[in-house]
Protein backbone atom coordinates (compact mmCIF):
# COMPACT_ATOMS: atom_id res chain seq x y z
CA UNK A 1 0.00 0.00 0.00
CA UNK A 2 1.59 3.27 -1.14
CA UNK A 3 1.72 6.14 1.34
CA UNK A 4 3.77 8.59 -0.72
CA UNK A 5 3.00 12.31 -1.17
CA UNK A 6 0.44 11.61 -3.93
CA UNK A 7 -1.19 8.61 -2.23
CA UNK A 8 -4.71 8.65 -0.82
CA UNK A 9 -3.67 6.17 1.85
CA UNK A 10 -1.36 8.69 3.51
CA UNK A 11 -4.13 10.59 5.43
CA UNK A 12 -6.20 7.41 5.88
CA UNK A 13 -3.50 5.91 8.09
CA UNK A 14 -4.54 8.39 10.83
CA UNK A 15 -7.37 7.06 13.06
CA UNK A 16 -9.08 10.43 13.59
CA UNK A 17 -9.17 11.24 9.89
CA UNK A 18 -10.26 7.71 9.04
CA UNK A 19 -13.15 7.84 11.54
CA UNK A 20 -14.36 11.27 10.43
CA UNK A 21 -13.99 10.25 6.79
CA UNK A 22 -16.20 7.19 7.31
CA UNK A 23 -18.81 9.19 9.24
CA UNK A 24 -18.97 11.84 6.55
CA UNK A 25 -19.26 9.23 3.78
CA UNK A 26 -22.37 7.80 5.47
CA UNK A 27 -23.80 11.27 6.08
CA UNK A 28 -23.18 12.39 2.49
CA UNK A 29 -24.89 9.21 1.28
CA UNK A 30 -27.97 10.08 3.31
CA UNK A 31 -28.02 13.63 1.95
CA UNK A 32 -27.76 12.33 -1.62
CA UNK A 33 -30.62 9.92 -0.97
CA UNK A 34 -32.76 12.71 0.40
CA UNK A 35 -32.11 14.97 -2.60
CA UNK A 36 -32.81 12.18 -5.09
CA UNK A 37 -36.10 11.28 -3.38
CA UNK A 38 -37.21 14.92 -3.22
CA UNK A 39 -36.32 15.52 -6.88
CA UNK A 40 -38.12 12.43 -8.15
CA UNK A 41 -41.14 12.96 -5.92
CA UNK A 42 -41.38 16.47 -7.36
CA UNK A 43 -41.36 15.01 -10.90
CA UNK A 44 -44.10 12.56 -9.95
CA UNK A 45 -46.21 15.25 -8.29
CA UNK A 46 -45.87 17.99 -10.93
CA UNK A 47 -44.16 16.67 -14.08
CA UNK A 48 -42.27 19.99 -14.20
CA UNK A 49 -38.54 20.09 -15.03
CA UNK A 50 -38.42 23.61 -13.62
CA UNK A 51 -39.77 22.57 -10.21
CA UNK A 52 -37.48 19.53 -10.20
CA UNK A 53 -34.54 21.87 -10.81
CA UNK A 54 -35.75 24.07 -7.93
CA UNK A 55 -35.13 21.15 -5.57
CA UNK A 56 -31.41 21.55 -6.34
CA UNK A 57 -31.78 25.27 -5.68
CA UNK A 58 -33.45 24.54 -2.32
CA UNK A 59 -30.54 22.24 -1.44
CA UNK A 60 -27.73 24.62 -2.35
CA UNK A 61 -29.16 28.14 -1.95
CA UNK A 62 -28.64 27.97 1.86
CA UNK A 63 -24.93 27.60 1.16
CA UNK A 64 -25.01 30.92 -0.66
CA UNK A 65 -26.89 32.60 2.18
CA UNK A 66 -25.32 31.04 5.28
CA UNK A 67 -21.91 29.59 4.46
CA UNK A 68 -19.90 32.76 5.14
CA UNK A 69 -21.53 33.51 8.53
CA UNK A 70 -21.05 29.81 9.29
CA UNK A 71 -17.38 30.18 8.38
CA UNK A 72 -17.03 33.06 10.83
CA UNK A 73 -18.63 30.96 13.55
CA UNK A 74 -16.30 28.07 12.73
CA UNK A 75 -13.24 30.35 12.99
CA UNK A 76 -14.33 31.99 16.25
CA UNK A 77 -16.51 29.56 18.27
CA UNK A 78 -16.59 25.93 19.45
CA UNK A 79 -16.77 23.89 16.24
CA UNK A 80 -17.96 20.76 18.02
CA UNK A 81 -21.05 22.48 19.40
CA UNK A 82 -21.75 24.16 16.05
CA UNK A 83 -21.67 20.85 14.16
CA UNK A 84 -23.69 18.89 16.70
CA UNK A 85 -26.41 21.52 17.06
CA UNK A 86 -26.78 21.84 13.29
CA UNK A 87 -27.07 18.08 12.96
CA UNK A 88 -29.64 17.96 15.76
CA UNK A 89 -31.90 20.43 13.97
CA UNK A 90 -31.44 18.56 10.69
CA UNK A 91 -32.53 15.31 12.32
CA UNK A 92 -35.75 16.97 13.46
CA UNK A 93 -36.44 18.49 10.02
CA UNK A 94 -35.88 15.26 8.11
CA UNK A 95 -37.91 13.26 10.64
CA UNK A 96 -40.92 15.54 10.09
CA UNK A 97 -40.49 15.39 6.30
CA UNK A 98 -40.39 11.59 6.47
CA UNK A 99 -43.63 11.47 8.46
CA UNK A 100 -45.39 13.87 6.07
CA UNK A 101 -44.25 11.84 3.06
CA UNK A 102 -45.43 8.57 4.62
CA UNK A 103 -48.84 10.15 5.28
CA UNK A 104 -49.04 11.49 1.70
CA UNK A 105 -49.05 15.12 2.85
CA UNK A 106 -45.76 16.19 1.24
CA UNK A 107 -46.74 18.46 -1.65
CA UNK A 108 -44.43 20.59 -3.86
CA UNK A 109 -44.28 23.51 -1.41
CA UNK A 110 -43.61 21.18 1.52
CA UNK A 111 -40.79 19.45 -0.36
CA UNK A 112 -39.09 22.73 -1.20
CA UNK A 113 -39.53 24.16 2.31
CA UNK A 114 -38.16 21.14 4.19
CA UNK A 115 -35.37 20.59 1.65
CA UNK A 116 -34.37 24.23 2.14
CA UNK A 117 -34.42 23.84 5.94
CA UNK A 118 -32.22 20.73 5.81
CA UNK A 119 -29.89 22.59 3.44
CA UNK A 120 -29.57 25.40 6.01
CA UNK A 121 -28.34 22.90 8.59
CA UNK A 122 -25.77 21.49 6.18
CA UNK A 123 -24.63 25.02 5.31
CA UNK A 124 -24.07 25.89 8.97
CA UNK A 125 -21.93 22.84 9.72
CA UNK A 126 -19.95 22.54 6.46
CA UNK A 127 -17.12 25.08 7.03
CA UNK A 128 -16.52 23.81 10.58
CA UNK A 129 -16.59 20.22 9.37
CA UNK A 130 -14.19 20.77 6.46
CA UNK A 131 -11.56 22.57 8.50
CA UNK A 132 -11.93 20.13 11.40
CA UNK A 133 -11.16 17.22 9.09
CA UNK A 134 -8.22 19.07 7.50
CA UNK A 135 -6.79 19.77 10.96
CA UNK A 136 -6.44 16.03 11.64
CA UNK A 137 -3.65 15.66 9.03
CA UNK A 138 -0.25 17.37 8.57
CA UNK A 139 -0.05 20.07 5.89
CA UNK A 140 1.79 17.83 3.42
CA UNK A 141 -1.19 15.46 3.44
CA UNK A 142 -3.84 18.18 3.06
CA UNK A 143 -4.30 17.82 -0.70
CA UNK A 144 -4.82 14.08 -0.44
CA UNK A 145 -7.10 14.49 2.60
CA UNK A 146 -9.31 16.87 0.61
CA UNK A 147 -9.30 14.44 -2.30
CA UNK A 148 -10.28 11.60 0.05
CA UNK A 149 -13.17 13.69 1.37
CA UNK A 150 -14.20 14.47 -2.20
CA UNK A 151 -14.17 10.74 -2.93
CA UNK A 152 -16.43 10.18 0.08
CA UNK A 153 -18.80 12.88 -1.16
CA UNK A 154 -18.82 11.60 -4.72
CA UNK A 155 -19.13 7.99 -3.59
CA UNK A 156 -22.23 9.14 -1.77
CA UNK A 157 -23.53 10.75 -4.94
CA UNK A 158 -22.93 7.47 -6.75
CA UNK A 159 -24.29 5.13 -4.11
CA UNK A 160 -26.94 7.29 -2.45
CA UNK A 161 -29.19 7.94 -5.47
CA UNK A 162 -28.95 4.31 -6.56
CA UNK A 163 -30.02 3.07 -3.12
CA UNK A 164 -32.68 5.76 -2.91
CA UNK A 165 -34.04 4.82 -6.34
CA UNK A 166 -34.66 1.22 -5.31
CA UNK A 167 -36.13 2.18 -1.91
CA UNK A 168 -38.30 4.82 -3.57
CA UNK A 169 -39.63 2.34 -6.13
CA UNK A 170 -40.25 -0.31 -3.45
CA UNK A 171 -41.41 1.62 -0.36
CA UNK A 172 -41.80 5.29 -1.34
CA UNK A 173 -40.11 8.62 -0.56
CA UNK A 174 -40.93 8.59 3.17
CA UNK A 175 -38.68 5.61 3.84
CA UNK A 176 -35.84 7.22 1.89
CA UNK A 177 -36.07 10.27 4.14
CA UNK A 178 -36.07 7.96 7.17
CA UNK A 179 -32.77 6.39 6.11
CA UNK A 180 -31.30 9.88 5.57
CA UNK A 181 -32.22 10.70 9.17
CA UNK A 182 -30.23 7.70 10.43
CA UNK A 183 -27.12 8.79 8.52
CA UNK A 184 -27.18 12.17 10.29
CA UNK A 185 -27.18 10.33 13.62
CA UNK A 186 -24.07 8.41 12.50
CA UNK A 187 -22.36 11.70 11.71
CA UNK A 188 -23.20 13.02 15.18
CA UNK A 189 -21.56 9.98 16.76
CA UNK A 190 -18.40 10.45 14.69
CA UNK A 191 -18.08 14.07 15.84
CA UNK A 192 -18.51 13.01 19.49
CA UNK A 193 -15.87 10.29 19.07
CA UNK A 194 -13.32 12.52 17.28
CA UNK A 195 -14.16 16.13 18.25
CA UNK A 196 -12.56 19.06 16.38
CA UNK A 197 -9.43 20.57 17.86
CA UNK A 198 -10.02 23.68 19.95
CA UNK A 199 -8.90 27.05 18.63
CA UNK A 200 -5.60 28.37 19.89
CA UNK A 201 -6.00 30.70 22.86
CA UNK A 202 -5.61 34.38 21.99
CA UNK A 203 -5.39 37.46 24.23
CA UNK A 204 -7.19 39.49 21.56
CA UNK A 205 -10.92 40.23 21.69
CA UNK A 206 -13.01 37.66 19.84
CA UNK A 207 -14.20 38.64 16.39
CA UNK A 208 -17.88 39.41 16.08
CA UNK A 209 -20.10 37.92 13.42
CA UNK A 210 -20.37 41.03 11.25
CA UNK A 211 -16.75 42.14 11.53
CA UNK A 212 -15.62 38.54 10.98
CA UNK A 213 -17.76 38.31 7.85
CA UNK A 214 -16.30 41.57 6.52
CA UNK A 215 -12.79 40.33 7.35
CA UNK A 216 -13.37 37.14 5.35
CA UNK A 217 -14.68 39.04 2.32
CA UNK A 218 -11.85 41.55 2.55
CA UNK A 219 -9.26 38.79 2.72
CA UNK A 220 -10.64 37.11 -0.40
CA UNK A 221 -10.81 40.42 -2.28
CA UNK A 222 -7.18 41.31 -1.57
CA UNK A 223 -5.63 37.84 -1.79
CA UNK A 224 -4.88 37.19 -5.49
CA UNK A 225 -4.68 33.42 -4.96
CA UNK A 226 -8.02 33.13 -3.17
CA UNK A 227 -9.79 35.53 -5.52
CA UNK A 228 -8.62 33.64 -8.62
CA UNK A 229 -9.84 30.32 -7.26
CA UNK A 230 -13.23 31.73 -6.29
CA UNK A 231 -13.83 33.36 -9.67
CA UNK A 232 -12.89 30.16 -11.50
CA UNK A 233 -15.16 28.12 -9.21
CA UNK A 234 -18.14 30.40 -9.89
CA UNK A 235 -17.69 30.10 -13.65
CA UNK A 236 -17.26 26.32 -13.65
CA UNK A 237 -20.02 25.50 -11.19
CA UNK A 238 -22.52 27.88 -12.75
CA UNK A 239 -22.10 26.33 -16.20
CA UNK A 240 -21.90 22.75 -14.96
CA UNK A 241 -25.02 23.07 -12.81
CA UNK A 242 -27.13 22.61 -15.94
CA UNK A 243 -26.39 18.90 -16.16
CA UNK A 244 -26.99 18.20 -12.47
CA UNK A 245 -30.20 20.25 -12.34
CA UNK A 246 -31.70 18.86 -15.54
CA UNK A 247 -30.82 15.24 -14.86
CA UNK A 248 -34.37 14.36 -13.68
CA UNK A 249 -35.75 15.77 -16.93
CA UNK A 250 -33.10 13.93 -18.97
CA UNK A 251 -34.08 10.67 -17.26
CA UNK A 252 -37.84 11.06 -17.63
CA UNK A 253 -38.19 12.98 -20.92
CA UNK A 254 -35.08 12.11 -22.92
CA UNK A 255 -34.40 8.52 -21.89
CA UNK A 256 -37.85 7.43 -20.60
CA UNK A 257 -36.41 6.06 -17.34
CA UNK A 258 -38.10 5.59 -13.97
CA UNK A 259 -36.91 6.36 -10.44
CA UNK A 260 -34.34 3.53 -10.42
CA UNK A 261 -32.99 4.68 -13.78
CA UNK A 262 -32.66 8.25 -12.56
CA UNK A 263 -30.78 7.02 -9.50
CA UNK A 264 -28.46 5.06 -11.77
CA UNK A 265 -27.76 8.19 -13.85
CA UNK A 266 -26.67 10.08 -10.76
CA UNK A 267 -24.72 7.01 -9.68
CA UNK A 268 -22.75 7.09 -12.93
CA UNK A 269 -21.64 10.66 -12.22
CA UNK A 270 -20.54 9.70 -8.73
CA UNK A 271 -18.79 6.54 -9.86
CA UNK A 272 -16.70 8.46 -12.37
CA UNK A 273 -15.80 10.99 -9.69
CA UNK A 274 -14.63 8.26 -7.32
CA UNK A 275 -12.49 6.65 -10.03
CA UNK A 276 -10.86 10.01 -10.82
CA UNK A 277 -10.16 10.66 -7.13
CA UNK A 278 -8.03 7.53 -6.91
CA UNK A 279 -5.53 8.95 -9.43
CA UNK A 280 -6.10 12.70 -9.01
CA UNK A 281 -2.87 13.32 -7.11
CA UNK A 282 -0.78 11.78 -9.86
CA UNK A 283 -2.77 13.53 -12.60
CA UNK A 284 -2.32 16.89 -10.92
CA UNK A 285 1.44 16.33 -10.50
CA UNK A 286 1.81 15.30 -14.16
CA UNK A 287 -0.44 17.84 -15.89
CA UNK A 288 -0.30 20.87 -13.59
CA UNK A 289 -3.30 22.83 -12.38
CA UNK A 290 -4.24 24.74 -15.52
CA UNK A 291 -3.99 21.86 -17.99
CA UNK A 292 -5.98 19.61 -15.66
CA UNK A 293 -8.74 22.22 -15.27
CA UNK A 294 -8.87 22.99 -19.02
CA UNK A 295 -9.19 19.31 -19.86
CA UNK A 296 -11.91 18.89 -17.24
CA UNK A 297 -13.90 21.80 -18.69
CA UNK A 298 -13.75 20.43 -22.24
CA UNK A 299 -14.69 16.91 -21.18
CA UNK A 300 -17.64 18.03 -19.07
CA UNK A 301 -18.89 20.27 -21.88
CA UNK A 302 -18.81 17.27 -24.22
CA UNK A 303 -20.74 15.18 -21.71
CA UNK A 304 -23.47 17.85 -21.54
CA UNK A 305 -23.80 17.72 -25.33
CA UNK A 306 -24.08 13.93 -25.27
CA UNK A 307 -26.76 14.16 -22.58
CA UNK A 308 -28.64 16.75 -24.62
CA UNK A 309 -28.83 14.91 -27.94
CA UNK A 310 -28.18 11.18 -27.43
CA UNK A 311 -31.19 9.00 -26.61
CA UNK A 312 -29.38 5.70 -26.04
CA UNK A 313 -29.26 5.12 -22.26
CA UNK A 314 -26.05 3.04 -22.32
CA UNK A 315 -24.16 5.81 -24.14
CA UNK A 316 -25.39 8.42 -21.68
CA UNK A 317 -24.42 6.22 -18.73
CA UNK A 318 -20.83 5.99 -20.00
CA UNK A 319 -20.69 9.71 -20.78
CA UNK A 320 -21.92 10.62 -17.31
CA UNK A 321 -19.26 8.45 -15.67
CA UNK A 322 -16.61 10.34 -17.67
CA UNK A 323 -18.28 13.63 -16.77
CA UNK A 324 -18.22 12.75 -13.08
CA UNK A 325 -14.47 12.16 -13.33
CA UNK A 326 -13.96 15.56 -14.96
CA UNK A 327 -16.12 17.28 -12.35
CA UNK A 328 -14.16 15.68 -9.54
CA UNK A 329 -10.77 16.68 -10.97
CA UNK A 330 -11.72 20.33 -11.39
CA UNK A 331 -13.71 20.93 -8.20
CA UNK A 332 -11.26 19.09 -5.94
CA UNK A 333 -8.43 21.13 -7.46
CA UNK A 334 -10.25 24.40 -6.73
CA UNK A 335 -11.03 23.29 -3.18
CA UNK A 336 -7.46 22.19 -2.45
CA UNK A 337 -6.01 25.39 -3.88
CA UNK A 338 -8.35 27.47 -1.70
CA UNK A 339 -7.59 25.66 1.56
CA UNK A 340 -3.85 25.57 0.95
CA UNK A 341 -3.80 29.34 0.32
CA UNK A 342 -5.55 30.48 3.52
CA UNK A 343 -3.87 30.90 6.95
CA UNK A 344 -5.50 29.29 10.00
CA UNK A 345 -7.33 32.39 11.24
CA UNK A 346 -9.44 32.64 8.07
CA UNK A 347 -9.37 29.07 6.70
CA UNK A 348 -12.99 28.25 7.60
CA UNK A 349 -14.08 31.47 5.94
CA UNK A 350 -12.06 30.60 2.85
CA UNK A 351 -13.75 27.20 2.78
CA UNK A 352 -17.10 28.95 3.22
CA UNK A 353 -16.37 31.31 0.34
CA UNK A 354 -15.43 28.37 -1.85
CA UNK A 355 -18.74 26.79 -0.84
CA UNK A 356 -20.61 30.02 -1.59
CA UNK A 357 -18.92 30.26 -4.96
CA UNK A 358 -19.52 26.62 -5.89
CA UNK A 359 -22.95 25.94 -4.50
CA UNK A 360 -24.33 29.48 -4.65
CA UNK A 361 -23.65 29.62 -8.39
CA UNK A 362 -24.89 26.03 -8.58
CA UNK A 363 -28.20 27.03 -6.98
CA UNK A 364 -28.66 30.11 -9.16
CA UNK A 365 -27.48 28.21 -12.23
CA UNK A 366 -29.91 25.37 -11.54
CA UNK A 367 -32.85 27.79 -11.53
CA UNK A 368 -31.54 29.59 -14.62
CA UNK A 369 -30.93 26.47 -16.71
CA UNK A 370 -34.25 25.03 -15.54
CA UNK A 371 -36.00 28.16 -16.81
CA UNK A 372 -34.11 28.02 -20.13
CA UNK A 373 -35.08 24.36 -20.49
CA UNK A 374 -38.71 25.18 -19.81
CA UNK A 375 -38.70 27.90 -22.45
CA UNK A 376 -36.43 26.49 -25.15
CA UNK A 377 -36.01 22.78 -24.37
CA UNK A 378 -33.35 20.51 -22.89
CA UNK A 379 -31.10 20.54 -25.95
CA UNK A 380 -30.82 24.33 -26.07
CA UNK A 381 -30.19 24.66 -22.33
CA UNK A 382 -27.45 22.02 -22.24
CA UNK A 383 -25.88 23.29 -25.47
CA UNK A 384 -25.61 26.84 -24.11
CA UNK A 385 -24.21 25.50 -20.83
CA UNK A 386 -21.54 23.57 -22.74
CA UNK A 387 -20.50 26.75 -24.58
CA UNK A 388 -20.31 28.64 -21.28
CA UNK A 389 -18.17 25.87 -19.79
CA UNK A 390 -15.61 26.03 -22.62
CA UNK A 391 -15.59 29.84 -22.58
CA UNK A 392 -14.65 29.74 -18.90
CA UNK A 393 -11.21 28.38 -19.80
CA UNK A 394 -10.27 31.92 -20.90
CA UNK A 395 -10.32 32.99 -17.24
CA UNK A 396 -6.95 31.25 -16.78
CA UNK A 397 -5.09 34.34 -17.99
CA UNK A 398 -6.55 37.01 -15.66
CA UNK A 399 -7.13 34.57 -12.78
CA UNK A 400 -4.33 31.96 -12.74
CA UNK A 401 -4.47 29.08 -10.25
CA UNK A 402 -1.74 28.38 -7.71
CA UNK A 403 -1.35 26.36 -4.52
CA UNK A 404 -0.25 28.42 -1.53
CA UNK A 405 3.20 27.78 -0.04
CA UNK A 406 3.66 27.08 3.66
CA UNK A 407 5.39 30.41 4.39
CA UNK A 408 2.46 32.28 2.84
CA UNK A 409 0.00 30.90 5.40
CA UNK A 410 2.21 30.43 8.48
CA UNK A 411 1.66 33.21 11.06
CA UNK A 412 4.65 35.07 12.47
CA UNK A 413 5.35 33.61 15.90
CA UNK A 414 5.52 37.00 17.63
CA UNK A 415 5.19 40.64 16.78
CA UNK A 416 6.47 43.90 18.24
CA UNK A 417 4.74 45.75 21.04
CA UNK A 418 2.68 48.79 20.00
CA UNK A 419 4.30 50.88 22.78
CA UNK A 420 1.00 52.58 23.52
CA UNK A 421 0.83 53.92 27.07
CA UNK A 422 -2.97 54.13 27.32
CA UNK A 423 -4.54 51.33 25.33
CA UNK A 424 -7.83 52.33 23.64
CA UNK A 425 -10.99 50.30 24.16
CA UNK A 426 -11.46 47.50 21.57
CA UNK A 427 -14.24 49.32 19.71
CA UNK A 428 -12.51 52.72 19.67
CA UNK A 429 -11.50 54.02 16.29
CA UNK A 430 -10.98 54.36 13.43
CA UNK A 431 -7.23 53.97 13.85
CA UNK A 432 -4.75 55.66 11.52
CA UNK A 433 -1.28 54.09 11.36
CA UNK A 434 1.74 55.94 10.01
CA UNK A 435 4.95 54.03 9.21
CA UNK A 436 7.93 56.27 8.36
CA UNK A 437 10.96 55.29 6.25
CA UNK A 438 14.06 57.38 5.46
CA UNK A 439 15.79 55.79 2.46
CA UNK A 440 19.11 56.11 0.69
CA UNK A 441 19.37 58.67 -2.16
CA UNK A 442 18.78 57.48 -5.74
CA UNK A 443 16.70 54.42 -4.82
CA UNK A 444 13.22 55.93 -4.70
CA UNK A 445 11.73 53.89 -7.55
CA UNK A 446 13.08 50.61 -6.24
CA UNK A 447 11.81 51.45 -2.75
CA UNK A 448 8.34 52.36 -4.05
CA UNK A 449 8.14 49.07 -5.93
CA UNK A 450 9.07 47.17 -2.77
CA UNK A 451 6.79 49.05 -0.41
CA UNK A 452 3.85 48.72 -2.81
CA UNK A 453 3.97 44.96 -2.14
CA UNK A 454 2.73 45.74 1.38
CA UNK A 455 -0.56 47.09 0.08
CA UNK A 456 -2.16 43.68 -0.52
CA UNK A 457 -1.28 42.30 2.92
CA UNK A 458 -2.34 45.49 4.75
CA UNK A 459 -5.70 45.58 2.93
CA UNK A 460 -6.14 41.80 3.13
CA UNK A 461 -5.63 41.68 6.90
CA UNK A 462 -7.74 44.68 7.93
CA UNK A 463 -6.89 48.08 6.42
CA UNK A 464 -9.67 49.93 4.64
CA UNK A 465 -7.39 52.53 3.04
CA UNK A 466 -3.67 52.38 2.20
CA UNK A 467 -1.32 54.93 0.59
CA UNK A 468 2.37 55.91 0.45
CA UNK A 469 3.33 59.60 0.71
CA UNK A 470 6.59 61.46 0.05
CA UNK A 471 7.64 64.19 2.51
CA UNK A 472 7.89 67.45 0.51
CA UNK A 473 10.28 68.87 3.10
CA UNK A 474 12.57 65.82 3.10
CA UNK A 475 12.80 63.89 -0.25
CA UNK A 476 14.40 60.89 1.49
CA UNK A 477 11.42 60.38 3.83
CA UNK A 478 8.39 58.33 2.83
CA UNK A 479 5.35 57.57 4.94
CA UNK A 480 3.07 54.56 4.62
CA UNK A 481 -0.41 55.31 5.99
CA UNK A 482 -3.42 53.03 6.39
CA UNK A 483 -6.76 53.11 8.22
CA UNK A 484 -8.24 50.30 10.34
CA UNK A 485 -11.84 50.36 11.60
CA UNK A 486 -11.07 49.94 15.32
CA UNK A 487 -8.31 49.25 17.82
CA UNK A 488 -9.45 45.64 18.06
CA UNK A 489 -9.28 45.28 14.29
CA UNK A 490 -5.78 46.77 14.29
CA UNK A 491 -4.57 44.27 16.88
CA UNK A 492 -6.07 41.45 14.84
CA UNK A 493 -4.39 42.82 11.71
CA UNK A 494 -0.98 42.72 13.39
CA UNK A 495 -1.53 39.15 14.58
CA UNK A 496 -2.38 37.98 11.06
CA UNK A 497 1.03 38.71 9.52
CA UNK A 498 2.64 35.67 7.87
CA UNK A 499 6.24 34.69 7.23
CA UNK A 500 5.80 35.86 3.63
CA UNK A 501 4.62 39.29 4.88
CA UNK A 502 7.67 39.43 7.13
CA UNK A 503 9.92 38.78 4.12
CA UNK A 504 8.30 41.67 2.23
CA UNK A 505 8.86 44.02 5.18
CA UNK A 506 12.50 42.90 5.35
CA UNK A 507 12.98 43.77 1.65
CA UNK A 508 11.51 47.23 2.26
CA UNK A 509 13.91 47.84 5.15
CA UNK A 510 16.89 47.11 2.87
CA UNK A 511 16.46 50.61 1.40
CA UNK A 512 16.79 52.43 4.73
CA UNK A 513 19.71 54.71 5.41
CA UNK A 514 22.27 53.16 7.70
CA UNK A 515 21.26 53.58 11.31
CA UNK A 516 17.78 54.87 10.45
CA UNK A 517 14.98 52.88 12.12
CA UNK A 518 11.43 52.43 10.91
CA UNK A 519 9.12 54.49 13.12
CA UNK A 520 5.44 53.80 13.65
CA UNK A 521 2.85 56.27 14.94
CA UNK A 522 -0.77 55.53 15.84
CA UNK A 523 -3.65 57.99 15.72
CA UNK A 524 -7.24 57.56 16.86
CA UNK A 525 -10.19 59.50 15.48
CA UNK A 526 -11.74 61.98 17.90
CA UNK A 527 -15.50 62.05 18.14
Amino acid sequence: MSTGPNSLFSPLRLPAFRGLWAGSAIYFTGNAMQVMAASWLMVELTGSSFLAALVQTAVFLPMFLLALPAGVLADTTDRRKLILRSLGVQVGVVMLLSVLALLGWAGPATLLLFTFAAGCCTALLSPAWNTSVADTVPREDMAQAITAMSIAWNSARALGPSIAGFIFAWLGAGWVFGVALLTALVMMQAVRRWPPAEHAKSPLPAERLWSGTVAGLRYARHSPMILAQLVRTVAYSGAGSALWALLPAIASQQLQLGAAGFGFLMGCLGTGAVAAGLVLGKLRARLGLERLVAMGCCIFAGVMLVSAFVRVPAAVFVALAIGGAAWMCVMATFNTATQSSAPPWVRSRAVALHTVSALGSFAIGSAFWGAVSGLAGLGVALGLAALAMVAGIALARPFPLRMGDAHEVTPVASWEDTFIQDQPMPDDGPISVEVSYRIRPGEAQEFLHAVSQLRASRRRDGASLWRVYRDLGDPSRYVERFIVASWSEYLHQRSRATLADQDVEARVKEFLREGEPVTTQHYIAER
